[in-house]
């Protein structure tokens, strides 16, 4: 795994150095290391790997016999009805980002969702004891999804060019998925360190592996505050589309 890892960073970096150096290239390079585009690219790649790991590994959890010392042993339909509050917080969060725009800007509402992934995340490392409580934490997460999603295609596409509006939104997309890639690398990592007699996951390995994800969203806060509001006319300086006629 660790070899593919640097595998990954060498091509990455041998694309990027292609995409530099090229007349037309497929991603603007420059519209990338803008502020306002890196650190929200940078939000997205921890919330996708909060999230992927989320959807992988809570419903394992759930499913896990109580017999393990931990877990509450209901079916797949059982695990999907108590993470069904998430969804529907997910929905919600993302439904509400437009109607209140005009007073909680896209960056507020980043920061909003980033520290709601926190709260979710730290009460399922240390309070996972009941059925109501992650069903609880999973409501708080999904409100976080959907404010933190929503907005950061509003910061993006608020922190680029007109025409650059979608290569921005889809490279978001794109590193949001490697975020997840990434973690839920990572978290099995983790919660399979250490496995029972009858290879159930230990109880710690999944504290650990929310204690992880803990840490990413606290980072992601940080990294959200970072983020500049962004106004098309500050960027100039970018270069422009080519006409017909210059072509």
């Amino acid at each position: 795994m660790l070899g593919l890892f640097a595998l990954a960073v060498v091509i990455a970096a041998a694309w990027i150095r292609v995409e530099l150096r090229s007349a037309e290239p497929l991603i603007d390079m420059r519209m990338m290391r803008l502020p306002g585009v890196w650190t929200t690219n940078l939000v997205a790649l921890l919330f996708g790997a909060g999230m992927f790991s989320i959807l992988v590994f809570l419903p394992q959890f759930l499913q896990t016999p109580s017999s393990a010392g931990y877990g509450f042993g209901v079916s797949v339909t059982g695990s999907g009805l108590l993470l069904l509050p998430m969804l529907v917080a997910m929905t919600a969060g993302g439904s509400l980002s437009g109607s209140i725009a005009g007073t909680v800007p896209a960056k507020a509402q980043l920061a909003w969702g980033s520290f709601f992934s926190v709260l979710a995340c730290a009460t399922f490392t240390v309070s996972h004891g009941h059925a109501w409580e992650v069903s609880a934490a999973g409501a708080v997460l999904g409100l976080g999804l959907g404010l933190a999603y929503a907005s950061m295609t509003n910061l993006v596409v608020h922190n680029v060019p007109a025409h650059q509006t979608g290569v921005a939104s889809g490279m978001n997309a794109n590193i949001r998925n490697i975020g997840g890639a990434i973690g839920t690398a990572l978290v099995s990592s983790v919660i399979t360190s250490g496995l029972q007699p009858g290879g159930v996951p230990r109880e710690a390995g999944y504290t650990h592996g929310f204690l992880l994800l803990t840490a990413f969203s606290a980072v992601a806060v940080a990294i959200a505050l970072l983020v500049p509001s962004g106004r098309r006319g500050e960027r100039r300086w970018l270069r422009a589309p080519a006409t017909a006629e210059a072509r």
